[in-house]
């Protein structure tokens, strides 16, 4: 039988590119948690600045996070850009955890401005944590129905996805996702930019949260960056 899954959401504060001192912030963050999966918003070691320069899974700068969730037993899903091919690179989904960094997805929807410099990832990815498949998304993925529907059809008991949105889409963030875990009858979790970051992002949305899959709200954080909470998947 398989056991339950302890995932936080996390939306820690951000130094727009600084890597150094937001992996540190990642790092406080998956010890507070104390969870097995913990998600952490878009482009959340960056900022949301989109002329942030790649990051490459041996980056030196990332070993805090990678020792943290060493000493935890946790999977942190961090939000960068990474390297792509022909010089253009993706916002991605990193997966850090005791064995090591890896790119775990490529986020397949772009808004207008991203386009202009990254290129889409080309599949819908799943990652398997202790018998859970967790299907991941980044921001505007999850306001496409395609990307929900290609995912799910990957066999998902979860969808779990870092986005950054403005305080104004709060409800809007919150509806979706309720909706999302009622379609498809499996949890959603959501971490969600807290305060200011780039992009014009002066205040972002924050109330990271999880939903169960009758669509119900089961945790939720605050407006302020620093929030983290979870709730145990079964």
């Amino acid at each position: 039988m398989r056991e339950t899954l302890r995932v936080a959401v996390a939306q820690p504060l951000c130094v727009p590119y600084d890597v150094t001192q937001n992996a540190a912030a990642h790092a406080a963050a998956v010890r507070a948690a104390a969870s097995r999966v913990v998600v952490f918003p878009e482009l959340s070691l960056t900022g949301y600045e989109l002329g942030a320069a790649a990051l490459t899974a041996a980056d030196p700068r990332l070993c805090p996070l990678a020792e943290a969730c060493a000493e935890t037993g946790s999977v942190a899903l961090a939000g960068a850009p990474v390297p792509g091919e022909a010089g253009r690179p993706h916002i991605a989904m990193l997966a850090v955890d005791g064995t090591g960094i890896s790119v775990a997805y490529r986020k397949l929807w772009l808004g207008e401005d991203e386009a202009g410099r990254f290129a889409p990832g080309d599949k819908p990815a799943v990652l398997e944590v202790d018998g859970w498949r967790l299907g991941l998304a980044i921001c505007k993925d999850v306001s496409v129905p395609q990307h929900q529907v290609d995912t799910a059809g990957l066999g998902i008991d979860a969808y779990v996805a870092g986005t950054v949105m403005a305080a104004d889409e709060r409800t809007l963030q919150e509806e979706r996702a309720s909706r999302i875990a009622a379609s498809l009858g499996i949890w959603v979790a959501i971490a969600s930019f807290a305060g200011a970051t780039g992009g014009g992002y002066t205040d972002c949305a924050g109330r990271s949260g999880l939903w169960s899959a009758d669509g119900a709200l089961a945790a939720q954080a605050g407006t302020e960056p620093g929030g983290i909470v979870s709730a145990l998947l079964g």
